[in-house]
């Protein structure tokens, strides 16, 4: 207990640390005497005047931070619009008002204060997108709870790393959900739970965990959901209004962890402050502070801040309605979804719209609601944005880029901007956040459209990774700069083109080559579905380019015809040396594709794996 709550101190001093840098750092607006350049670029619309003169963007606002919790930012939503519908789960029949949310959200939040939770105790939440995830999220940020978002694919021993670094005091979870039996894998954990009375379990492996909370039916040692609301009574409803004096939105109230490609996952610590202004200016940007009648159809996983803040988070705070097609991804639920509830807005990863592309273009379903999306989670080629426009129909897609540890947008493009800033880059820098570009080796600004590693500052960055400061210090530096590790360059309006991963940059013969732009390219093959390009190891070069092809369906094609292809438009040095042809990549739990992974195998394939 000793070594969280240090790890918990720690963060609340980085807090203070890093509100402190956005003093010193006050916005150039300030200071009338000075250039344009150096006052900053103003990004309340898309920018029209190059103001930038070299790689370095200071998303100016003439309106100020929010300085309000979770809780508050739902409350105020919930006085404005009682009345409006908040959330539907289609798949489960449950669709709630404002009030009516706002009413089950302080039943279970007295309710977790009846069982003995406090202030700053963790709590796992372990499944897929259900009414109970959206209604713990809010309950424990205005219970001052912090909520562990868990990966709900995880497995045993990824769970009791997760619960374990946080030191979660309590986890809600159905009994099972497809292939995945959540009660069976924490009595596995556990065996001591079936034994203990609910509230009260004592486990050697995880040491905190002292309630299990099930969603679905009751088993021994555990508590149901239906018990938690129940406990809420007047004594704890009181002592639920008494907390909020206490409370402040620079509290640690989220946990996330990242993928962990290159090792154990990080928990990225979000504030309220962190992802109440994240929300606001990203759903700011998206026309939700002027758009009538807005509901977004979100199949993307709320375990994932893409879905908690950009969807769970902006219900609070615009009053958004949001629908979730089903509790895991469904392609055919989501286009049902967008055409019986005329949702208006789809979120989605460009997995989940290449899936919906090709299911448009077989079904066609009535998506004439549907006005915008948003696409991010991971890189969006080009070629796909263009379909999302033609075949479904979508003509203002916004482009987000972000991270977990960022809250996770920092440059998103605007519904308007043209085809070509949608889909050659990220789009602009967001509100009140700095991004600079950097030389890796020196750490100077580079000149703009040089390629360098992307860094932010700002409000958005992480209180850091809980219980790791020796992993925060290596992606935060002293002035407060986030490490993205992203190749990226940026032009005079402050639009961000990524490149690629740092540590993914292949160096063949002396030359640096970024697989991201050879994976854009070949995506616009009409029989290419998706494309993976890593270095492998070569004896003469040190590294070769090498391209991982998933085909369209019922598509033949040989390795000549993609090579004949590239010279006709791409530099030779850019070639593909090797061209394999695959069926899936390896994936972490959040679906991103491992990349050193995927180089292992292609070696492997080509025979050039060196034995141990």
């Amino acid at each position: 207990m000793l070594k969280i709550a240090l790890s918990s101190q720690s963060l609340r001093s980085r807090c203070v640390f890093l509100r402190s840098l956005r003093v010193l750092h006050r916005p150039w607006t300030h200071y009338p005497g000075l250039s344009a350049a150096r006052r900053g670029i103003h990004v309340e619309s898309s920018p029209v005047i190059p103001t930038l003169t070299t790689s370095y963007a200071h998303g100016t606002s003439s309106i100020s931070l929010l300085h309000s919790t979770v809780g508050e930012s739902l409350l105020q939503t919930v006085e404005r619009w009682p009345d409006r519908e908040a959330v539907i789960f289609v798949q489960d029949g449950v669709r709630k008002t404002f009030a009516q949310l706002q009413q089950d959200v302080d039943q279970a939040a007295a309710g977790l204060l009846a069982l003995g939770l406090q202030k700053g105790d963790r709590l796992g939440m372990w499944g897929p997108n259900t009414y109970e995830w959206i209604l713990f999220q809010f309950a424990t940020a205005r219970a001052g709870i912090i909520l562990v978002s868990v990966n709900p694919a995880y497995q045993v021993q990824e769970v009791e790393y997760a619960l374990r670094k946080t030191g979660c005091k309590a986890v809600v979870c159905p009994i099972k959900f497809k292939t995945q039996k959540y009660s069976d894998m924490l009595k596995q954990l556990c065996p001591e739970i079936e034994s203990s009375t609910p509230g009260d379990i004592r486990s050697a492996r995880l040491p905190d965990l002292r309630s299990v909370i099930l969603l679905d039916s009751r088993q021994p040692g555990m508590f149901h959901i239906e018990d938690v609301m129940q406990a809420g009574s007047s004594q704890y409803m009181q002592q639920l209004q008494d907390l909020q004096k206490r409370l402040s939105f620079d509290d640690p109230i989220n946990i996330q962890f990242t993928s962990g490609t290159t090792g154990a996952p990080k928990g990225a610590t979000l504030s309220h402050h962190n992802i109440v202004n994240n929300a606001y200016f990203v759903g700011k940007r998206l026309g939700y502070t002027w758009r009538p009648d807005i509901r977004v159809c979100l199949p993307v996983p709320l375990y994932h801040c893409f879905g908690s803040v950009g969807g769970g988070l902006c219900v609070a705070v615009h009053g958004i309605s949001t629908i979730f097609p089903s509790a895991g991804y469904n392609g055919k639920a989501n286009l049902e979804a967008l055409e019986s509830e005329r949702c208006t807005f789809i979120y989605g990863t460009p997995t989940m719209f290449v899936d919906m592309v090709s299911r448009q273009e077989v079904t066609k379903y009535d998506l004439s609601s549907v006005q915008a999306g948003v696409m991010g989670g991971s890189p969006c080629p080009p070629d796909l944005v263009k379909k999302v426009i033609s075949v479904m129909g979508i003509k203002e897609i916004t482009v987000a880029y972000g991270a977990t540890e960022n809250s996770p947008v920092t440059f998103c493009s605007s519904p308007t901007d043209n085809l070509e800033r949608k889909t050659e880059t990220v789009g602009f820098i967001s509100e009140h956040i700095e991004a600079k570009i950097v030389n890796p080796t020196t750490g100077q600004v580079v000149p703009l459209g040089m390629t360098g590693e992307l860094m932010t500052r700002g409000y958005c960055v992480m209180l850091g990774y809980w219980g790791d400061e020796a992993k925060t210090r290596e992606c935060i530096t002293r002035s407060g700069w986030y490490k993205t590790g992203d190749l990226a360059s940026m032009n005079a309006f402050s639009y961000c083109r990524i490149e690629g991963r740092i540590k993914d940059m292949i160096i063949r013969g002396g030359e640096n080559i970024y697989p991201a732009e050879i994976e854009q390219f070949l995506h616009t093959h009409p029989k290419v579905k998706e494309a993976q390009v890593v270095g492998v190891v070569d004896a003469r070069m040190g590294e070769e380019i090498c391209a991982c092809i998933k085909l369209e369906d019922g598509e033949e094609c040989t390795a000549e015809e993609i090579k004949v292809y590239c010279k006709q438009q791409i530099a030779h040095f850019k070639i593909p040396h090797y061209v394999l042809f695959v069926t899936s990549y390896p994936l972490t739990v959040t679906g991103k594709i491992q990349k050193i992974n995927l180089r292992d195998e292609a070696e492997q394939q080509l025979g050039l794996k060196k034995d141990k």
